[in-house]
């Protein structure tokens, strides 16, 4: 663990998680009152946020070019860089519709991007954080195909497709292709079955954490792994608009 990855939160501050937004889907107008709310959210938080972690699919698709990106999402792009320049930290842990990030959030916005699970500690307090698509046992299909869209060739010939054509087939593909949208999984599968459970269990043979936060699955989920360990998934901002609150002793998951 970085020692950057430790956060003080002092009192009266809280840290902040919020995952899967999935802006731009079905359409980019249906999608925008969506967007609204996370804004309006953003705004409350900043107030007493001493760090705010977004867990990935943000948007529902996501490229980047050498000097292009995605149009639209303005608003939260905005809000986003008003509180990174405010000074207020934000953890981006980019998701299986985001891949594809290489360096704008971090430039233009000044928000630290992950590209696999990291460890935290919020003043003693162990905190485990991912997007969590790719982890623990089964789902071999989207494995495969995560290999393939990660490969630095498969993304060099996406790159000479034109912006208009490549992003028009990403967003076809972030839509109906269910092993990148999901949608089939989005029901609770029962604690033995739940595979980011699993993954848990299994990271706590080597190591305590207090807490393991992550999104991915679509559902507000909170399971006690044991005694002093919990597992939290934090919803999305499609049907539950849920989002998880560390006040330095305390982890809630709550709706906006």
């Amino acid at each position: 663990m970085h020692k950057y990855n430790h956060i003080q939160i002092a009192d009266g501050q809280k840290i902040y998680f919020a995952s899967d937004n999935h802006l731009g889907a079905p359409t980019s107008e249906a999608s925008k009152p969506r967007e609204k709310k996370f804004v309006a959210w953003l705004d409350e938080i900043k107030e007493d946020a001493a760090a705010i972690f977004l867990m990935g699919d943000l948007f529902d698709f996501w490229f980047e070019y050498k000097t292009v990106v995605p149009k639209g999402f303005t608003r939260t792009l905005g809000k986003l860089a008003e509180i990174s320049d405010s000074g207020i930290p934000i953890h981006y842990f980019v998701g299986n519709h985001d891949l594809w990030m290489s360096g704008y959030f971090e430039e233009e916005l000044g928000i630290t991007v992950y590209h696999k699970p990291e460890e935290f500690t919020f003043n003693q307090t162990t905190v485990f954080v991912g997007h969590g698509d790719g982890l623990g046992p089964g789902d071999k299909g989207y494995k495969r195909m995560k290999k393939v869209f990660t490969n630095p060739f498969f993304q060099w010939c996406f790159k000479w497709m034109h912006p208009d054509i490549g992003i028009k087939i990403g967003q076809y593909m972030s839509v109906k292709n269910k092993m990148i949208s999901g949608d089939d999984d989005a029901k609770f599968l029962g604690e033995d079955n739940e595979w980011l459970v699993a993954y848990c269990k299994r990271k706590l043979q080597d190591k305590h954490r207090d807490f393991f936060v992550f999104g991915h699955r679509h559902l507000p989920l909170e399971i006690q792994l044991n005694k002093t360990s919990k597992y939290i998934n934090l919803g999305d901002w499609i049907h539950y608009y849920t989002y998880g609150v560390f006040d330095g002793e305390k982890f809630e998951l709550k709706k906006y």
